[in-house]
């Protein structure tokens, strides 16, 4: 049987002027955006919506897709394809599911460490929000 990356979903979900991300609660370990693994006959933008939920506790509305994240390393575990959705949503975020907590976050107040290539991913969006352009 030939395998190959397996994909996954990332959402960053915005609350008014801030960020959530979740410590997670297994290896590796660290501060992440939400998200996960898509699931058999799921959609990419259905498994974003489940893992916001599960993850945060929040409903959340896509609003962009921000891009494509395939590098081999990004993942120790396995190699994984992630598909990184923008969202927005309302509340506050309780930790769930794979994550212990979720917190509120601003661009001058991130967490360390961040897991996997999350502190890529979270400035080509912060370089998205300035100028709008996509990372390649």
């Amino acid at each position: 049987m030939i395998r190959g990356p397996v994909p996954t979903v990332d959402i960053i979900i915005e609350v008014g002027e801030k960020i959530v991300l979740i410590r997670r609660k297994r290896p590796p370990p660290g501060w992440a955006i939400p998200g996960g693994f898509i699931d058999r006959g799921e959609r990419a933008e259905d498994a974003a919506m489940r893992e916001a939920r599960e993850e945060t506790g929040l409903s959340v509305t896509l609003t962009a897709l921000l891009g494509v994240y395939s590098d081999p390393a990004r993942d120790p575990r396995r190699h994984t394809i992630s598909t990184v959705y923008v969202a927005t949503a309302e509340g506050t975020p309780t930790g769930g599911d794979d994550a212990s907590e979720a917190r509120l976050f601003g661009q001058r107040s991130l967490p360390a460490p961040l897991a996997f290539d999350h502190a890529t991913i979270l400035a080509d969006y912060f370089r998205f929000r300035r100028t709008g352009r996509r990372p390649l």
